[in-house]
């Protein structure tokens, strides 16, 4: 049997994300209580993952959501993660406030994004050991925040995966607007 990498990388590249969604869920999480959420999308879902990201220009301007919404279309996957939203009770004064009392309604837990960002940096570590291009991309998650694919939660973060000659996450040009 002759079986060529370009026809088993796919199925491949679903294996490896599975292992990066692990490294993301085993990440170590403040105060050991884990309220983070990792999925993951492919084919129709990047779709409208991209869709939604250019309808979003509309509403804030940000140009660079139309080049990223381009590049996450060469993704075989996108890996989300999230978190809910739990107050830890450490009153630690890194959100802002003093106490978690205290604290703005709408403003996260310090602790809930330092997860969310621990959860990421060992999913992409994941992705480096295994040979595999990755970007981390706010402009995707935010879009999978609108989307509710993670029920409820805060602080989405996507990272599209692929397999080819070139990373096609980096060196990217900037992508206009159409004006027809």
């Amino acid at each position: 049997m002759i079986l060529n990498e370009r026809d088993a990388r796919h199925e491949h590249i679903l294996q490896v994300a599975r292992q990066i969604m692990t490294a993301a869920r085993t990440a170590p999480k403040g105060k050991g209580i884990d309220i983070i959420e990792v999925a993951l999308i492919t084919d129709e879902e990047i779709k409208q993952l991209s869709d939604t990201m250019i309808a979003m220009v509309e509403e804030h301007g940000m140009k660079f959501f139309l080049r990223d919404a381009d590049n996450i279309l060469s993704a075989e996957c996108v890996i989300l993660i999230g978190t809910r939203e739990q107050i830890q009770g450490l009153n630690c004064g890194h959100c802002g406030f003093a106490t978690c009392a205290g604290r703005a309604e709408g403003v996260p837990c310090a602790l809930n994004s330092i997860d969310v960002g621990i959860a990421v940096g060992s999913a992409c570590a994941t992705a480096a050991d295994l040979r595999v291009d990755t970007r981390v991309m706010f402009s995707a998650g935010l879009a999978a925040q609108r989307l509710n694919w993670l029920k409820d939660c805060k602080m989405v973060m996507a990272i599209p995966v692929s397999a080819s000659s070139k990373n096609p996450f980096f060196d990217r040009k900037p992508k206009q607007e159409n004006k027809d």
